[in-house]
């Protein structure tokens, strides 16, 4: 009876049931969307393991609780009180589609939403409204649209029903008897404590509730720009670079052939197991073949930097569409000083990783993306694009208009891309190991070799091929959940970040040529610059010529594209992964593990560790440092 005159003190009952019916369905549904994401992961370990990564939900849900009843005490009528009930709804609904996104970004990705990436995402709306509209399940939709409508008018449906159910107005007090200051203030004392609780508990991101994450990364993002210790301006090697001619000089053509989100795992050459690329296989047995190649950052622009500028990307969104945001001389801009053409084709529209603004600021003189081009009789493969049989025709028209200059031209094949709609082409379909999405991934891959095959065959029957040296590379890889990733932005697995890399001189490498070492794509510019036979003048690039020696103590470090979500490292065949705050750093044996399934850190001495994170670490801070000049901040 005590306890009923308590709440009465604080509240009338109109405004318990009006509360109530709003905070307990809100505390239901965010702990059962944290419940689906914990039960998700591979690995789980039961019941007890759910429960612990979901207590950080409960309290910081207590907490809200507590301030909103609070609240509802201090505003007892008038207009403070209209004010308080439409802050509590707003709130309450841009609480519940934070939390619904997030939950949904896990569900894709297998990686907690942070600050960086809601950052990165709001000025390039226009590009991601196609998969918001039609990449994200119709169930996702149904479920937020029921969330935020519950939210809206759920409180004042329910509390008119109670009041019916009670018989009358007059039978069901909105009044409160007393309402001591301690009360209200005590309320608040308890959403601070719970919300205490939230981030003492919460002690990595997964276990974080996903809206009080997504405010602490953004504190973080704010308080701490740069990494502690790191300088301010540091200038790239390759900032001045030019090319020297010798008497090895050759005016060749260049083409690069950009396999939009390949993993070496999935095409033929590098798994004789699944037929997906026949052509390429064949090309692979006369061609300059990498066995172990990657990128730093997996994502299409910063794979670019790399393969184009010869230079690691930044770590941080952009600032490679700015104009001069990368810090060298990039291929395109050189060979232009040598007197080539240059031009980009891409079977995806401009706004596709904002390519038109980084395709300007590598140099090319002339960019075709598919908003150029005619795609009647073509499919649509992806959000963002057509198959790449789409660039033949402007492909063709351009190379007999070019004129009798070299040139140097760059092919961007986006039929990889999610969400991978591949099957109906005119090209028909094959069945490949794995269902669903997998399946349907290797159809594109299939597109994309039936595409090479029709480019090469151009290029012979215009008289280009023995002219031409050829570069295929894929910007970065795909999960498919084999680490509880999906897509690529946050996989540091070898599914994510290793990737196919062929070059082919039609006479140079007929019985075929292996490259064993670990490589980057950073190799790319030094060897064509090395098979060109041009010398880099007044600058120098960090890759190597794949045509001589790599260093057999080579070490190449990776990062995930999101704020401070992971950087990893390989030497050798000995492969380690820092995911900060998120999960247990992990290390691997590629040359008895290959698929990273057994994971050996505690075979490994402390003292290794921390050095292999502190290498890391410094290597972020300086490589975002020789980016500093941009109008982007480091984070």
């Amino acid at each position: 009876m005590k306890t009923f005159r308590f709440l009465g003190s604080i509240l009338g009952r109109r405004d318990w049931v009006y509360l109530l019916s709003l905070l307990v369905p809100f505390l239901v549904y965010s702990l059962s969307l944290k419940a689906t994401d914990v039960v998700s992961m591979s690995g789980n370990e039961g019941v007890w393991q759910t429960l612990s990564l979901m207590q950080s939900d409960v309290f910081f849900g207590l907490g809200y609780a507590m301030f909103w009843i609070g609240l509802f005490a201090v505003a007892r009528r008038g207009v403070s009180r209209w004010v308080v009930i439409l802050l509590f709804h707003a709130v309450t609904i841009l609480v519940v589609v934070a939390g619904t996104v997030a939950h949904q970004y896990f569900r894709e990705t297998g990686t907690t939403l942070d600050y960086s990436m809601v950052a990165e995402w709001i000025p390039k709306v226009e590009e991601l409204m196609p998969i918001f509209l039609y990449d994200i399940s119709p169930w996702a939709w149904g479920l937020l649209a029921a969330a935020v409508f519950y939210a809206t008018l759920g409180p004042l449906v329910i509390t008119l029903l109670v009041e019916w159910w009670a018989g009358a107005a007059g039978r069901f007090p909105s009044g409160v008897i007393l309402r001591p200051l301690w009360s209200w203030l005590g309320l608040w004392g308890l959403a601070l404590g719970f919300v205490f609780l939230s981030l003492l508990t919460g002690t990595t991101s997964l276990a974080r509730d996903p809206v009080l994450n997504l405010l602490l990364t953004g504190v973080e993002e704010a308080t701490a720009d740069e990494d502690p210790g790191a300088p301010a301006v540091a200038e790239n090697p390759a900032l001045n670079a030019t090319l020297a001619p010798t008497s090895q000089t050759e005016k060749r053509n260049v083409v690069l052939v950009h396999l939009e989100s390949t993993r070496a795992q999935s095409v033929t050459p590098y798994n004789q197991d699944l037929e997906t690329t026949p052509f390429l296989d064949e090309l692979s047995k006369e061609s300059l073949f990498v066995e172990r190649a990657y990128t730093t950052v997996p994502r299409s622009s910063k794979a670019s930097v790399s393969v184009n500028c010869g230079v690691e990307p930044p770590l941080y969104p952009g600032p490679e569409f700015e104009t001069d945001g990368v810090p060298a001389q990039c291929l395109a801009e050189l060979l232009r000083e040598r007197g080539y053409k240059t031009v980009f084709f891409a079977s995806t529209n401009a706004a596709m990783d904002n390519f038109g603004a980084v395709v300007e600021g590598f140099g090319y003189e002339e960019f075709y993306p598919v908003e150029t081009m005619d795609t009647t009789g073509y499919q649509v493969t992806n959000t963002f694009g057509y198959e790449d049989d789409v660039m033949l025709g402007p492909s063709e028209d351009w190379l007999r208009e070019r004129g009798d200059e070299p040139f140097m031209a760059e092919y961007f094949t986006g039929t990889g891309h999610y969400p991978y709609e591949c099957y109906g082409t005119r090209h028909g379909s094959k069945d490949f190991p794995g269902e669903g999405e997998l399946d349907a991934y290797h159809n594109c891959l299939r597109l994309q070799d039936i595409f090479l095959e029709s480019l090469f065959e151009q290029y012979k029957e215009l008289g280009l091929y023995e002219e031409t040296i050829f570069v295929l590379f894929g910007d970065h890889g795909e999960g498919f959940g084999e680490h509880d990733r999906s897509m690529h932005g946050d996989t540091p697995y070898e599914e994510g970040i290793k990737v196919p890399l062929i070059v082919h001189d039609p006479g140079q490498f007929d019985e075929g040529q292996r490259v064993e070492g670990l490589a980057s794509q950073m190799d790319i510019l030094p060897t064509i610059v090395d098979m060109l036979g041009y010398e880099v003048e007044n600058g120098e690039y960090p890759g190597y010529s794949l045509l001589g020696q790599i260093p057999e103590d080579r070490t190449l470090n990776f990062s995930c594209i999101s704020n401070r979500k992971c950087l990893a490292s390989i030497q050798g065949y000995e492969k380690y992964i820092y995911h900060y705050n998120t999960q247990p750093e992990e290390f691997f044996d590629l040359s008895e593990d290959p698929l990273e399934r057994n994971n050996i850190v505690n075979m490994r001495n402390k003292a290794e560790l921390d050095s292999l994170r502190r290498a890391l670490i410094e290597w972020r801070s300086e490589v975002n440092a020789e980016y500093s000049g941009s109008t982007s901040e480091p984070y």
